[in-house]
């Protein structure tokens, strides 16, 4: 048997006189202990009282980060921030330094780190004018609450620091608001979205873009006209049709000319409902902001989606009740205006034009061939003559822009990866399994179609994109008519599958 030796214990005593001994606990946790379980204070109270003793000719304004951030509307040169005690940040600063990861893995990068301050004061000018200014996150609730601490001659001259940076972080600037979970927030990365998107770029027929354009434009222009008129100076249109067909990249550049204007005109961006409060609460505070920021264009995309029975009455009690929505142009997107209840889509006031986004045309797809040849032509694996465009665009009657689109995209990677003059095999581009049925005596369909609408077809044998096109194109076509309940046929033993 072997005992401890008694000269020096491996780990403190548990008797409970060393467990409830304040000599015998470290000391770091008897101050967390102590803050732990101290009696509940209120942090403002207790600053504001330290900041008037500290500084007993200044006047003290409280104002919350959220509402207003003095930080960054000096970060973009409005006013200018320097430190105090800068060299001695040690004692008189507290920063939590924080790690964050590249924003795309695939641009490489190993991340940078920041420090979040937690206290932090810094001497401040604004116009000719000087003051100090205190940030500290305090803890008086289940959430930490960045508060700003901003220290001035005089109330008025703290209050007019404060009107210009809350105007400023409320116009409009090189971001969308975007309603997400529940609550508002600026996206850079959608106003550089909208920044690709031009008209020019929009393949449309010429009568329906310009009636859109002139719909929109001539609302926001009009304030006076309605107003001589006494009628509400609101607005809401539909776009619907079949998916891929230019509903979104319509918005966009709607987004992108009314950014543009000399008197910009913000865009509110409803991703979804979904709210803390329940969907009722996201609807009143969406209508609440876009009353704020009137006049402005309100965009609700896949209305059927956000819009549900369930919400259907708050919604249009919103959008026609007894709040002013004077210069609300509301803006929505559907691919099953079916599924809109006839209260939203067919009830004049609330959505007053609807705007049908059909497949394209021959001409459209011609079009939409001629700009995918643009992008490929410093591509020099690819050939594509204009010849193409047109034939391209023959095979592709009863596609959608995305459908022609994924046709392009396949193809190009067939090439690009090596595999051209294989079979297309597998579950296709779109990575379903179909069956498909067809008669024997329609398996040369395809062929004959190509053949009737593409003239000197043998011609353009010689390009690969063209050959690898019509591959991708035939099973894209399979996959449509499948989709839309046709082409699966049935006579007899001599049908056999074909496809996957």
């Amino acid at each position: 048997m072997h005992t401890r030796p008694s000269t020096m214990p491996l780990r403190p005593s548990t008797s409970t006189s060393a467990v409830t001994s304040n000599s015998s606990r470290d000391g770091v946790y008897k101050e967390f202990y102590q803050n732990s379980t101290a009696p509940r204070i209120k942090s403002d109270v207790v600053l504001v009282e330290a900041l008037r003793k500290q500084y007993p000719s200044l006047h003290v304004t409280v104002v919350p980060s959220y509402q207003c951030n003095f930080l960054v509307y000096a970060a973009t040169g409005h006013a200018s921030a320097t430190p105090i005690d800068a060299e001695n940040a040690s004692t008189e600063n507290l920063k939590h330094r924080q790690y964050t990861a590249p924003a795309k893995r695939m641009d490489g990068g190993s991340g940078f780190l920041y420090d979040s301050v937690q206290f932090g004061k810094w001497m401040y000018k604004w116009e000719s004018k000087e003051y100090i200014l205190y940030y500290i996150v305090g803890s008086d609730g289940p959430y930490d609450s960045p508060m700003n601490y901003l220290l001035g001659s005089t109330p008025m001259v703290n209050d007019e620091l404060m009107l210009a940076a809350c105007r400023w972080q409320n116009s409009i600037r090189k971001s969308v608001l975007v309603f997400d979970g529940g609550y508002w927030q600026y996206s850079s990365e959608l106003w550089q979205s909208i920044q690709k998107a031009n008209w020019e770029d929009v393949i449309l027929d010429a009568e329906m873009k310009k009636n859109i354009i002139g719909e929109v434009t001539k609302f926001f222009n009009s304030k006076d006209r309605y107003k001589k008129l006494r009628v509400p100076w609101k607005r809401g249109v539909i776009f619907h049709g079949p998916p891929g067909n230019g509903k979104t990249i319509s918005i966009k550049a709607m987004m992108h000319s009314l950014y543009d204007r000399d008197d910009p005109i913000p865009t509110l961006y409803v991703r979804s409902l979904a709210s803390y409060g329940g969907p009722e609460h996201a609807i009143s505070l969406i209508f609440r902001k876009a009353r704020q920021m009137a006049s402005c264009f309100l965009v609700f995309e896949d209305l059927d989606s956000i819009v549900s029975d369930a919400v259907r009455s708050y919604f249009l009690n919103e959008v026609d009740g007894l709040q002013n929505n004077d210069g609300i142009m509301m803006v929505g997107s559907t691919n099953h205006l079916e599924r809109l209840d006839p209260g939203i889509s067919k009830r004049p006031s609330r959505f007053d034009r609807k705007y049908l986004f059909p497949d394209p045309n021959m001409e459209e797809r011609v079009k939409y061939c001629e700009f995918w040849r643009k992008k490929l032509d410093s591509n020099e694996d690819v050939e594509f003559p204009k010849a193409l465009c047109e034939a391209i665009a023959g095979i592709t009657q009863g596609f959608s822009f995305a459908y022609i689109q994924e046709a392009f995209v396949a193809a190009l990677l067939v090439i690009a990866n090596g595999d051209a003059g294989e079979e297309i095999k597998g579950d296709g581009p779109f990575g379903k399994e179909y069956e498909y049925k067809r008669c024997v005596c329609k398996k040369s369909d395809f062929e004959m179609m190509v053949r009737s609408k593409v003239e000197d077809e043998k011609h353009l044998e010689k390009y690969l994109l063209w050959r690898e096109i019509k591959k991708v194109i035939k099973t894209l076509r399979e996959e449509l008519e499948m989709e839309k309940g046709v082409g699966g046929l049935a006579c007899g033993s001599d049908c056999e599958k074909i496809g996957t």
